[in-house]
C-alpha cells in the first residue's frame, strides 16, 4: 500500500536560486505528512540541475527529491504531466518555484483535503511580496460578462457586489473557507482520483491558461474547489516570464522570453474561450471577445517594445550627458 500522502510537483525554468529556497521552505516546514518533490525542470539555462544537485544531492541530504530533466521547454502543462506520471502521492501539490512555503501550511492543507472528501482541489492564501492575496488564486470563471466587468474596472470599484466582482469573487468573505471556482497553478493541491478523472493538465496551453481549464474541467466532473486562507504562501509571482511588476527584479528573463510569456498569456485566453464559451455565446459576443483580447494583446506588446527601447536608450544618453 502507498503511504506517500503528498507529490509536490515543481515545473522550472530558469528560477535556480528561488527554486533552491523553495525548496527549503517544504524541507523546513513540513513536520507531519510523508512527502516527495519532483523538479520537471524545462532545459533551463541558468544551471538549474547542477545547482539543485549541489544543493540537494548526496549521502545526508534531501532523499525525497527527484529531478527530472527536459531536453526543451515544453511548458506548464505537459511538465506538470510529466512530473504527475512520476509520482506517487495521494495528493498532488502543484507548486511554482518562485514560492515559499510557511510554517503549517502544506501539512494543514494535506488534512484538510483529507477532511473535506467533496474537495478536488484546493488552495491556501497565496501571498504577494506586498500582502495582498495573489488574486490569481481567488478566481471566478471568466465569463464575458465578468471579463468585461474586470477589464473595465467595474469590479474594482464595486468590489462586494457579486454581479460586478464575479471575475476574482471579491464579494465573498475572505476570512472563512469557501468555494471558488478556480485557483492558481502556483499553489494547487489536487486530490490524485480527481486529477486522474480529468487525464490531468490539457497540453495544448504552453504557459498561463491551464490552471483555469483544469479547475474548470473539475468542476464539469462535480468536484469543489476551496479556498483556505488561514495558511499562507509566498509568491513572487512571474519570475519565469519576467513579465510582472511587482517580481521583474527577480527575473532572469531576456526579452525572447518576455515576449514568449506575453504571446502564451493571451493566446491562453483564446484557447479558454474556443474550448468553454464559443458555443455557448452568440456570433456577435464572440467577436467582441476576440477583439477585446486582441486589443490587449497589441497593447501588452507595445508596451513591453517600449520599455526594452528605453533601456536600449538609457546607457546612450548616459554617455551623451558625460
Amino acid at each position: 500500500m502507498n503511504n506517500l500522502d503528498l507529490s509536490i510537483i515543481i515545473a522550472s525554468y530558469n528560477t535556480s536560486k528561488l527554486l533552491l529556497n523553495c525548496i527549503r521552505s517544504i524541507v523546513e516546514t513540513v513536520k507531519k505528512i510523508n512527502y516527495e518533490i519532483l523538479v520537471v525542470d524545462n532545459a533551463s539555462t541558468d544551471d538549474t540541475v547542477i545547482r539543485l544537485r549541489q544543493g540537494f544531492g548526496g549521502q545526508g541530504k534531501i532523499k525525497n527529491l527527484k529531478i527530472i530533466e527536459n531536453k526543451e521547454n515544453f511548458g506548464f502543462s505537459k511538465a506538470n504531466n510529466i512530473g504527475v506520471k512520476n509520482s506517487k502521492g495521494m495528493y498532488v501539490l502543484f507548486l511554482n518555484p518562485d514560492t515559499l512555503i510557511y510554517e503549517n501550511t502544506l501539512d494543514a492543507m494535506v488534512e484538510f483535503m483529507d477532511i473535506q472528501k467533496d474537495a478536488g482541489a484546493s488552495t491556501c492564501f497565496l501571498e504577494l511580496t506586498n500582502g495582498k492575496l495573489d488574486d490569481a488564486a481567488h478566481r471566478g470563471f471568466p465569463t464575458p460578462w465578468r471579463s468585461f466587468s474586470h477589464f473595465s474596472y467595474l469590479s474594482k470599484v464595486f468590489p462586494k457586489v457579486k454581479f460586478l466582482s464575479g471575475y476574482n469573487m471579491t464579494y465573498l468573505d475572505m476570512n472563512k473557507v469557501h468555494e471558488i471556482d478556480a485557483c492558481a497553478g502556483a499553489f494547487m493541491l489536487v486530490r490524485r482520483k480527481a486529477g486522474e478523472e480529468l487525464n490531468w493538465w490539457d497540453e495544448d496551453y504552453f504557459w498561463y491558461g491551464e490552471d483555469l481549464d483544469f479547475c474548470f474541467r473539475l468542476k464539469l466532473k462535480g468536484w469543489k474547489i476551496y479556498f483556505v486562507p488561514k495558511y499562507k504562501t509566498l509568491h513572487y509571482k512571474g519570475a519565469s516570464g519576467g513579465i510582472k511588476k511587482i517580481s521583474k527584479h527577480l527575473s532572469s528573463a531576456d526579452k525572447q522570453t518576455q515576449d514568449k510569456a506575453i504571446n502564451s498569456r493571451f493566446m491562453a485566453m483564446k484557447i479558454f474561450y474556443d474550448k468553454h464559451y464559443k458555443k455557448a455565446y452568440p456570433f456577435l459576443i464572440s467577436n467582441l471577445v476576440l477583439l477585446g483580447i486582441n486589443s490587449r494583446w497589441f497593447i501588452t506588446k507595445i508596451q513591453n517594445e517600449l520599455i526594452h527601447a528605453q533601456k536600449r536608450l538609457t546607457p546612450l544618453l548616459g554617455r551623451r550627458e558625460k
